[in-house]
Order: C-alpha cells, then sequence, then structure tokens
C-alpha cells in the first residue's frame, strides 16, 4: 500500500524543493522492503553519506515515517561504510576562537591545510609511472564551507597558485589559519618579501597592500588538535575519496571531477539537525550561504551496467561514482 502527501500547498508556484514533496511523490511505503531499497540507493548516490545528511536527501522527494531510525539502520549495516570507518579516540573540546563566533561573509576567515599524497596517472596511459598530486582544502570559519584544490607538490608556489585560484573563485580573505608546515610558512616569508621590496620604491602602495594583505596567523607546531577544524574537512572529504577511488588510479580531469563533486557534498551538508516537522521542507547548509540554495548535481543516466570499454573518459568516472560500494 501507497500513501501519497496531499496539502493545501500543493499549487504553489515556487520550486518543489522549497514546499517539501509534492503530491505525485511517494508519501510512506508500507513494505519495509521498498523502503530499505530507496534508503540503500539514495545512500550509494551520494557517496555514502552519514544518516543526517542521507535523511536530508531523501526527504528532497520522499517523507518516510521513522526516516531518521530506518536511515541509521542502513548506515550501520552498510559493509563498506564498516570497513572504512576507522575507531579514533575522542578528544575533550576546547573554547571557540573568536573568529568562529563573529559574523562575516563566506571565507573571509579561513583555514587550510594539505592532505595527500594521491597517485595519478598520464591522460591516454595504461602502464606506467605514477605522478603524485595533493588535495589543497580551504574552510570557512564562520559557515564551515569547503574549498577544494588540487595541487602538484608541497612547495609555496604551488600553494601560491592555489591560494590565488581560491581567491578569484572565492573572494580575498582577511585571515588564513594553517598549521606550521614548511610550505605554508615559506609562503608567508615570500608575501612578507614581496612587501618589503613594494614597500621601498612607493610607500603609499606597499601600505595598500598592507592594508588588503592577507592575515596569517599558525597555530602552535605539534598541535593539531588547534586545527580540528580544518582536519574535520580533510576526515569528511577522504571519508568520499576512499569509497570512490580506493585502489584507482585516475587521471588529473578524473580526480578533479571528484574531488569538486565532494566538495559539493560536503558544501550540502545539513548545518543543524533535522527536524521531524512536515513544514520543514528544506535544512540550511553552507551552500545556502555561497548560492542561497542547495547544490544540486544533474541527473545522469545509469551506466553501471555498461562496458567500460564502449564508455568515454567521463562516462568512466561516472560510472566508478555509480558503483563505488563494489569498490
Amino acid at each position: 500500500m501507497v500513501l501519497k502527501a496531499n496539502d493545501r500547498r500543493t499549487s504553489c508556484p515556487c520550486h518543489d524543493e522549497f514546499r517539501g514533496p509534492r503530491s505525485d511523490y511517494v508519501r510512506q511505503v508500507a513494505l519495509a522492503t521498498t523502503t530499505t531499497i530507496i534508503i540503500e540507493y539514495f545512500h550509494k548516490k551520494y557517496l555514502h553519506v552519514a544518516t543526517v545528511s542521507l535523511l536530508n536527501h531523501i526527504r528532497e522527494k520522499f517523507w518516510p515515517l521513522n526516516g531518521r531510525s530506518m536511515c541509521r539502520k542502513i548506515v550501520y549495516k552498510c559493509i563498506v561504510c564498516f570497513k572504512a570507518k576507522p575507531i579514533v579516540s575522542t578528544q575533550i573540546m576546547g573554547n571557540l576562537p573568536k573568529e568562529r563566533l563573529i559574523t562575516d561573509y563566506p571565507f573571509n576567515c579561513s583555514g587550510v591545510d594539505f592532505s595527500g599524497p594521491f597517485f595519478i596517472k598520464n591522460k591516454g596511459q595504461r602502464k606506467g609511472n605514477l605522478f603524485k598530486v595533493y588535495i589543497c582544502i580551504f574552510v570557512c570559519f564562520v559557515f564551515k564551507a569547503v574549498h577544494i584544490e588540487l595541487v602538484s607538490d608541497l612547495t609555496s608556489q604551488a600553494f601560491i597558485a592555489a591560494l590565488k585560484r581560491f581567491m578569484a573563485r572565492r573572494g580575498k580573505c582577511a585571515k588564513l589559519f594553517s598549521d606550521n608546515g614548511k610550505n605554508f610558512v615559506g609562503a608567508s616569508n615570500e608575501i612578507k618579501k614581496l612587501l618589503e621590496i613594494v614597500r621601498k620604491p612607493d610607500e603609499k602602495l606597499a601600505n595598500y597592500l598592507a592594508a588588503e594583505g592577507i592575515e596569517w596567523k599558525f597555530i602552535p607546531a605539534r598541535s593539531p588538535y588547534f586545527g580540528g577544524l580544518w582536519e574535520a574537512a580533510i576526515k569528511s572529504c577522504k571519508y568520499h575519496l576512499k569509497r570512490v577511488v580506493n585502489g584507482i588510479n585516475l587521471t588529473y580531469e578524473e580526480l578533479l571531477t571528484v574531488t569538486v563533486q565532494i566538495e559539493g557534498i560536503l558544501n550540502s551538508r545539513p548545518l543543524c539537525p533535522l527536524s521531524n516537522n512536515d513544514d520543514d521542507f528544506q535544512v540550511l547548509t553552507p551552500a545556502h550561504f555561497l548560492i542561497n540554495r542547495s547544490l544540486n548535481s544533474l541527473e545522469e543516466p545509469n551506466l553501471t551496467k555498461c562496458k567500460e570499454s564502449n564508455l568515454k573518459k567521463w562516462q568512466k568516472i561516472t560510472k566508478i561514482v555509480q558503483l563505488m560500494w563494489k569498490f
């Protein structure tokens, strides 16, 4: 037996995602097996997301009763999530820094860190040498939005190039927090040298650059718990990346596509607990502060049953995302 959601807001002219499940969407599926299949489908589609994010994506089209407990049960029984989830110790939480509590525009105060290395292959290469790349993650202190860049090495020049791309897309940041990595310290020293060079011929220009420059702050040495915000972002990125490309060597473009998809998923995660109220149609995410709406990926055809020899490069990476639970 299938029940449908019928309410007085069916004719609302606004977008479907703002008024909840439409009347032609399934409200409740009485058969537990069908509900389980729907939840498992969304869990795999969105890269094995956690319980809260899974329930948020399902409620865009469906409203299952006892959805939170059923989603928690599906995630708990997922073999891929069980194998990939490590056992970690709990830390005593300290006070939040003042930059986390001041209202500001996105990425004005950010944290940055690296993750890797990840191995890639050349385009059109089946066998041969593999090359290292690293993931550079920027995290907004206020809205927890994430920006991911790929870099070729851990030098200061590579980080400055990633920082330029980041500021060109997200805007200039006033403060940037990081650990005491050599690449970060070197980049900060190079910026200081640049200001010293400019200050000699033109003092006004130097003062303008100093006023518009980035205030760089480093956490204490050998204290990763001071950077828990970006460490959590790296953990979330690896959570999805390990399930997608574990044991597979991708090209640079393919890995870039996967990391950008992961960025969209992380920016679509709920910032607050989901409500069981039928009137709460949409949850607040970091994407709402970036583009005033949630990030929704384009619908893609099902390529799980297609042979890889008949697929193009972008179709292969799409198939990898669709079949990630088999890796």
